[in-house]
């Protein structure tokens, strides 16, 4: 598609894409006021939608084609990397130019009107995970959120944390440097690649657990296998042993239809920028209610001994634009809905995994019960070498996928990630390649 062709999607309307650059920069009150209008047309359009495909809730068709066409991919690219950096739909980056235009404009309102929407943002977001809006901080990434939760435990010499085997760096250095500062024990619980069974998960840190252990410590959406972490079964046990549970799920927010109060963690982040289709440089940290008196603020201004969440967002000056930009993310998905965009990632990743299988030699990371997997696939295969299934699927396809995991840990392998503007034809594109890489090596 041609830089002049309209940026179109059912109701998106009257846009090149050159002049959709000069309208945003057009440095007058009517542009602003343009994007309002732009962003209502699109959602009407998805309403329209919603109307007319009501069941349409998983396979290809008219519905997800047009869903696809709300988002501004660059052209011919097949975006199957989310899991690291997804795509912003169109409303949320005519939010986020709308934003940075207010402020850049009349800055006054950084500390009148924004903050207010700020605090309207927080309660979607609470809404959206099924959380107290007292419970959310808006922070910058699960990293960060993290190295809350470790940071501010008040632990002894010798208490000890249970981390799994298959920890991101962001969710194992903060409790590693808290070890070699404070003397506590951080011990590495190992789970199956990936594991056979809720069971099994949960049975391998109920074993752990000694009369020092504090906290647990895990990933719920695992970035390296693809596991949905029992996150349920996990904290009933944990609490029922009085520990503390906390969860990394960097890819929770937008590929599930994420339920915190049912999960029952005392502390949880995520990056929104992935799944959901928020700009980088924003995540949401979630602390229960009962846990917040044992986790103190490490980065403080005034607000620190405020008795809700919003004491762990004490930063001074924050990138307004990115945080109304992540509520208007919040309003996209509800707009096409969390249940229907979860089975759509799932039937996609289900239908991959299905025909992966029957690759020679391919292996499956990632478990094929959608109870504990998601949109994440992880696999390898026998004498392939992972960076060269990347390279030509790129190169052939424009299809971006990744490697993951490590060698010597026997978790290294290609991880896809199947969003709900992925199709089959994709899918398929995909399979191709990697059938042809596995027949030119076997």
């Amino acid at each position: 598609m041609s830089e002049n062709n309209v940026l179109k999607g059912n109701g998106d309307k009257g846009f090149s894409r050159r002049d959709f650059v000069k309208y945003l920069l057009a440095g007058s009150s009517v542009s602003i006021a343009g994007l309002s209008k732009l962003n209502a047309s699109i959602y009407q359009s998805i309403t329209d939608l919603n109307q007319k495909y009501i069941q349409d809730e998983a396979p290809d068709g008219v519905y997800w084609d047009a869903i696809r066409e709300k988002f501004m991919f660059q052209d011919g690219l097949v975006m199957m990397n989310n899991g690291t950096v997804g795509p912003m739909p169109k409303t949320v980056f005519n939010t986020l130019i709308k934003t940075f235009k207010v402020q850049a404009t009349s800055p006054v309102h950084t500390y009148t009107y924004i903050p207010r929407q700020k605090e309207e943002i927080r309660s979607r977001i609470a809404a959206f995970i099924n959380a107290s809006p007292d419970e959310v901080a808006v922070v910058r990434n699960t990293t960060e959120g993290m190295n809350f939760v470790a940071n501010g435990l008040d632990l002894k010499p010798g208490d000890e944390v249970l981390l799994s085997s298959m920890e991101h760096p962001g969710g194992t250095h903060p409790w590693k440097i808290k070890e070699a500062r404070c003397g506590i024990k951080v011990t590495e619980v190992p789970i199956g690649l990936p594991p056979k069974s809720v069971d099994e998960f949960v049975g391998s840190f109920k074993k752990a657990i000694t009369p020092k252990t504090r906290v647990i410590s895990v990933s719920h959406t695992v970035y390296i296998s693809g596991l949905i972490s029992p996150l349920k079964e996990l904290s009933q046990m944990a609490h029922e042993k009085g520990l503390l549970v906390a969860a990394d799920s960097a890819h929770g927010m937008g590929m599930l239809d994420l339920d915190i109060k049912e999960l029952g963690v005392d502390f949880l982040a995520t990056s929104p920028y992935k799944w959901l289709g928020a700009p980088t440089g924003v995540g949401v940290f979630y602390v229960r209610k009962e846990a917040q008196d044992q986790l103190w603020p490490t980065i403080t201004t005034s607000g620190w001994d405020r008795p809700t969440a919003r004491k762990y967002e004490t930063l001074g000056q924050r990138a307004d634009a990115l945080i109304i930009a992540l509520g208007e993310a919040v309003n996209f998905q509800n707009y096409i809905g969390k249940v229907r965009i979860e089975q759509r990632i799932k039937s996609l990743a289900g239908y991959f995994k299905q025909e992966l299988k029957k690759i020679p030699g391919a292996k499956l990371h990632t478990s094929e019960d959608p109870y504990i997997s998601g949109g994440l696939t992880a696999f390898s295969i026998k004498g392939v070498e992972p960076r060269d299934i990347v390279d030509y699927v790129r190169q052939k396809y424009n299809i971006v996928i990744r490697t993951v995991g490590r060698t010597d840990r026997g978790t290294y392998g290609c991880r896809v990630s199947t969003h709900y503007y992925i199709n089959h034809r994709e899918i398929d594109q995909l399979l191709e390649g990697i059938r042809k890489i596995a027949g030119q090596r076997n």
